[in-house]
């Protein structure tokens, strides 16, 4: 599986190559900007398509008689009725453009391929293989990309569930498959230069990159990083309304685009961020401050609790075996109701060894020894021998 950047080197090699990618992916993961951003890449002019809306004969259905004015004559490459629906205004729109900018490179980018009927799939690929329909051929600038779904017939989709048509033996020949993955740096570096995501949403990614798009979710809905995109438009409308209007639709529409597990998970996350607390704030002044104490105590159960998880979460940057985010982690969790506090601690159980770090780091730091007594106190030691 090849990340979206490195997507972006690929595929126009393929196509220098003169061969035609066919770019698999989940949906929402991102395909239609990569192309976008291959195109820009390659300076070249970009026409989408979208099979999956397309009906066989759109393509190469006879034209009845019509005027002069109703064909469109080229120089180089035939002429072709102009019908003003399906694929044949593309066309003539791709041709003229050739015509106007015979220098430039054209990608025609046929999104959602094999979710067309196996029809609509057979008259493309007379365009694809051939380069031609019927009088008609496509100028040599003239590059095809496809874009597909899975389908439980590819290696390493075999539970895949999409309501795709598999393609023949003579598709995948005839095309190199380049399957894409979700990678969190790639998405987090275009959401903050050209998605225009908002800081909430990039943040909570960062502290969760396994939320971008995750392996295990609910049935129903959950996330992708299209819909992390929806997220954050919804969140920028949203915001333009009174702070108790937020409040009382704020979950229910993140539910709406991440599922109820995801969609309650960044609700918390949002209250929290709402305190004005993050890891780099509790862990980077010189001491924690009566200011960040305040504000933790006026903070409901389940902020800090959500504070609390993300101290853990950053625990690569901040790890508890050195002293000083030893000594803090254990000042706002002793600040925090037993329950809660309990709950932390089984949070902290599920990372392997870390019990172990801490005993053995404990005999040279005392803040360390104050959190590992902190923790066998509240019964964790028990817990997790």
């Amino acid at each position: 599986m090849l990340s979206y950047q490195e997507l972006v080197t690929a595929i126009p090699v393929v196509i220098k190559a003169g061969n035609v990618p066919a770019i698999v992916g989940e949906a929402g993961i991102g395909k239609s900007a990569l192309v976008q951003t291959v195109a820009e890449k390659m300076n070249a002019k970009l026409f989408t398509t979208v099979v999956s809306l397309s009906e066989k004969g759109d393509l190469a259905i006879p034209v009845p008689p019509m005027t002069d004015s109703a064909f469109v004559k080229t120089s180089k490459y035939g002429q072709l009725a102009d019908v003003k629906f399906g694929y044949t205004h593309t066309l003539i729109e791709i041709i003229q453009w050739a015509e106007a900018h015979p220098e430039q490179p054209i990608i025609w980018f046929l999104d959602e391929f094999n979710r067309g009927t196996q029809a609509v799939q057979s008259e493309l690929m007379n365009l694809v293989l051939q380069r031609q329909i019927n009088s008609l051929r496509l100028p040599d600038q003239v590059h095809m990309v496809l874009a597909e779904n899975p389908d439980a017939t590819m290696a390493g989709f075999e539970t895949s569930d999409y309501g795709v048509t598999v393609g023949d033996a003579a598709i995948n020949d005839r095309t190199v498959r380049l399957v894409m993955r979700a990678d969190v740096s790639d998405w987090l570096q275009w959401a903050e230069s050209k998605g225009h995501i908002i800081k909430s949403v990039c943040r909570f990614i960062e502290e969760n990159p396994q939320q971008l798009a995750p392996n295990d979710h609910d049935a129903d809905l959950y996330p992708t990083p299209r819909a992390w995109q929806r997220v954050s438009r919804n969140l920028q409308a949203l915001s333009e309304l009174p702070t108790e209007q937020q409040q009382q639709v704020r979950l229910d529409i993140l539910k709406g685009d991440l599922g109820v597990t995801i969609g309650e998970s960044f609700e918390r996350f949002i209250r929290r961020q709402q305190t004005g607390l993050s890891a780099q704030e509790i862990y980077a002044g010189e001491s924690l401050g009566p200011a960040i104490i305040q504000i933790f105590n006026g903070a409901g159960i389940d902020q800090q609790q959500s504070i609390m998880n993300s101290l853990i979460q950053q625990l690569g940057h901040y790890p508890l075996t050195e002293g000083t985010y030893a000594g803090r982690f254990t000042t706002l969790l002793n600040l925090m109701p037993v329950d809660a506090q309990f709950a932390v601690a089984l949070k902290l159980a599920e990372i392997p060894d870390l019990l172990e770090q801490l005993y053995e780091a404990a005999q040279n730091e005392p803040l360390v020894k104050q959190l590992y007594d902190q923790l066998t106190a509240i019964g964790l030691k028990n817990d997790i021998s």
